[in-house]
């Protein structure tokens, strides 16, 4: 396993790195468990999970994990979305946040947090009033690193500007969609996290798993898949179920396929090869599949594959008149 520094802070994160989004719901405890085991004996040593993740099912199920190797895993969870009925049961008001991080260290069964993220903006609440928070959370001890995810490269920017202005703890990390069929955080978010130190965890990297290769375009989704399920289905099939991506998914696995990689590997290596990632976050469902995956890591790419793949890109966004020189 490699590992990265995040950011221009000293905690160095592995290249890759697990999420449990469906752990507790889609994934059963017991397969979770095995899959994390697994994921610790391979090198990876940073889990990523959320409050709202199986409603606290999947917090539960990585405390259980973690609990007899804590100091040597690399914690990470979110507040920001809906954790109940209540108007302050939801987003970044000190209200919320304050407790949230006490509900979410009781699940996972520790008393401090590595890498705390703001899940999603929150534009009802002052930033100042979140990173405040934040601050005293960590001036407390129960987080180590404060993050975002989510969010914009202006709304990044202000953020960093209020925690240099008010001494704050600042956002060390930001976690974000990105991937060989989504790359629009290179235009501005990602030169923004080079100049300014901030880490890069790369949510997404397989597309919902598009870039496996194994979907046709002439056949629906299977009912038990990501695209097929009632519940996010929809959703998915919105974001990655065109044409457009179904071609350059050929492209994509021909390029890899010629070099002796499978499309998922080449993908996955892809994202770990760019210098200001920080760590691939990877929703391995079964300890099979993390199998495959991790192979990934040790992948260099060559300057030709890293051409095929930006001419698949310039195909898919092709190059306009943009505002900034």
């Amino acid at each position: 396993m490699q590992y990265k520094k995040m950011g221009w802070t000293g905690l160095k994160v592995s290249a890759m790195s697990i999420g449990t989004m469906f752990f507790g719901t889609q994934v059963n405890e017991e397969e979770a468990v095995k899959t994390l085991d697994l994921a610790f004996e391979k090198g990876i040593n940073m889990f990523d999970t959320a409050d709202a993740y199986g409603l606290g099912k999947s917090e539960e199920i990585v405390g259980k994990a973690i609990k007899n190797k804590r100091q040597s895993v690399v914690l990470a969870t979110k507040i920001g979305h809906r954790g109940g009925h209540g108007p302050n049961d939801s987003g970044l008001s000190r209200e919320h946040i304050i407790q949230g991080v006490e509900v979410s260290l009781k699940r996972l069964g520790t008393d401090y947090i590595d890498i705390y993220y703001a899940h999603t903006p929150d534009y009802a609440t002052p930033i100042e009033e979140t990173l405040r928070a934040f601050d005293h959370l960590v001036q407390q001890g129960k987080v180590r690193y404060v993050a975002c995810s989510n969010i914009r490269a202006w709304q990044l920017t202000k953020s960093l500007w209020v925690s240099d202005k008010n001494n704050l703890a600042r956002y060390d990390c930001i976690q974000s969609v990105y991937n060989l069929l989504t790359r629009d955080i290179e235009y501005e978010l990602l030169p923004c996290c080079a100049a300014e130190g901030v880490g890069v965890t790369v949510f997404n990297p397989l597309a919902a798993g598009f870039l496996t290769g194994k979907y046709d375009p002439n056949q629906p989704p299977p009912a038990d898949n990501r695209f097929g399920r009632e519940r996010t289905g929809k959703r998915e099939q919105e974001l990655y179920w065109s044409p457009a991506n179904f071609q350059a998914v050929t492209k994509l696995k021909k390029v890899a396929e010629d070099h002796g990689r499978t499309l998922t590997q080449f993908s996955l290596a892809w994202i770990i090869n760019n210098p200001v990632v920080s760590s691939a976050v990877v929703g391995a469902s079964s300890a099979k599949q993390l199998e495959d995956n991790v192979k990934a890591v040790d992948i260099k790419l060559t300057d030709e594959e890293q051409k095929a793949c930006d001419a698949v890109w310039r195909e898919l966004r092709p190059p306009r008149v943009f505002y900034g020189s």
